[in-house]
C-alpha cells in the first residue's frame, strides 16, 4: 500500500510503498477514505509529542472496513468507520478502572504507538473505532474524531450554565468547529479573532459578536467560558482578561512553551483553567450526530495523498481554511 512515511525528526514525508497489515485478534484492516491533517502532526513531525520514528501519522481517519481479525464481534466487512485518537488501554489500572483510559500509561495511540490514517489502509482495534451516521461524507467525519470531538467535549468538560456566555480564541482548524459548536447549543458566542478578513465568515459560522484580542473580550461584556483553540500561548494568555469572575478557561490548543498566567488574576476572579482532550466517547457521539443533523460543517481544503506535503506546509505555516483533509 502507499502511505506518507516521516523517516526521523523534522524530515520531509515521503509517500512510498509499505507493507498492508493483516488484523490481529480483536483488530480490523480499515480502507482509509479520508484522513485530516491536524496541527498535532506537525508537533509530531517535530518531536514534541512522543513516538517513534519513522512513522505514518494521521489521527482523524475515517474508511470502510475491509476485513476483521479473530474475536471480532462489533464489527463488520463494509462498515463506515472512524477511528479516535485514543484506541486501547492496559484495561487493569486505576484510571482504566475508572473509566479514564486516556490517563492510562499503557494506552495505545492513534499514529503514536500504532500507525496512523495517512495511508491507503490501516489496522485498528475493532472496539475503538465508531460507526459512522448515515450520510455523512467521509471528508466531512474524519476533522470531527480529533478537531470537533476536542473543541465539543472541551464545552462539555466545562459544564456550561443557561445563559452563560461562550468566547472562542483563535478561528481555525479547531476554532471554525467550536463557534458551530458553541452556537448551535444555544450559547451566546464570541469570536476572538486577529483577522479581519474572516470576520463574514465568521458570523455566517454563527458568531454574535467578533472582538480582536482579550481586552476586547472585556470591553464587550467578557465570557464565562473560554475555549482556547489555537496555538499561540500567547495569544491564549492574552484572553484570560476577557474571562469574567468565575469563568473557565479550556486549554485545547497546544503550543511546546509555558502558558504565562497571572495568579492575581486567577484569585481575584476565582477563575478556573482545565486542560482537555476528547474527555470521553459519549462527546464524540454527539459531535457526529450535529454533523448528521446538518448543524455544524467542517470547512475543509482535499488533498490526494500524493499531494500530503502540500497539505502538510499548508498547515505548518497557518495557511489552511480551516482543515486539511487527505482524501482517497
Amino acid at each position: 500500500m502507499q502511505a506518507a512515511v516521516v523517516p526521523a525528526v523534522r524530515s520531509r514525508w515521503e509517500v512510498k510503498e509499505v507493507p498492508t497489515s493483516d488484523p490481529g485478534p480483536n483488530q480490523v484492516l480499515v480502507a482509509i477514505h479520508a484522513s485530516g491533517l491536524c496541527f498535532t502532526d506537525v508537533h509530531q513531525t517535530n518531536g514534541d509529542l512522543p513516538g517513534p520514528f519513522p512513522r505514518i501519522l494521521g489521527h482523524e481517519p475515517v474508511g470502510e472496513i475491509v476485513a476483521v481479525g479473530p474475536g471480532v464481534r462489533t464489527r463488520r466487512v463494509g462498515d463506515r468507520v472512524g477511528v479516535p485518537w485514543v484506541q486501547a488501554s492496559c484495561g487493569r489500572c486505576e484510571w482504566c478502572l475508572r473509566g479514564r483510559p486516556m490517563f492510562c500509561a499503557k494506552r495505545i495511540v492513534t499514529s503514536q504507538e500504532t500507525a496512523g490514517g495517512h495511508a491507503e489502509y490501516m489496522v485498528a482495534y475493532a472496539d475503538a473505532t465508531v460507526p459512522l451516521p448515515d450520510g455523512v461524507a467521509y471528508e466531512q467525519a474524519a476533522p470531527i474524531f480529533c478537531a470537533g470531538y476536542t473543541v465539543w467535549s472541551g464545552l462539555r468538560w466545562a459544564n456550561p450554565e443557561p445563559h452563560e456566555r461562550v468566547a472562542v480564541v483563535g478561528i481555525g482548524g479547531l476554532g471554525h468547529l467550536a463557534v458551530q459548536y458553541a452556537k448551535v447549543a444555544g450559547f451566546e458566542t464570541v469570536a476572538v479573532s486577529h483577522s479581519p478578513d474572516k470576520d463574514v465568515l465568521i458570523r455566517e459560522l454563527g458568531a454574535d459578536t467578533i472582538v480582536r484580542d482579550g481586552k476586547g473580550l472585556a470591553d464587550a461584556g467578557g465570557a464565562d467560558i473560554i475555549l482556547a483553540t489555537g496555538n499561540s500561548n500567547e495569544a491564549m494568555a492574552d484572553a484570560i482578561q476577557g474571562l469574567r469572575p468565575d469563568g473557565r478557561f479550556v486549554v485545547m490548543g497546544f503550543e511546546a512553551k509555558p502558558l504565562l498566567v497571572s495568579s492575581g488574576d486567577l484569585i481575584t476572579r476565582r477563575l478556573k483553567i482545565i486542560g482537555s482532550q476528547q474527555n470521553g466517547r459519549e462527546y464524540l457521539y454527539e459531535a457526529l450526530d450535529y454533523v448528521a443533523k446538518g448543524k455544524v460543517k467542517v470547512i475543509a481544503e482535499t488533498y490526494k495523498l500524493s499531494e500530503v506535503n502540500n497539505a502538510y506546509d499548508r498547515v505548518a505555516e497557518g495557511k489552511v481554511r480551516f482543515r486539511a483533509v487527505i482524501v482517497s
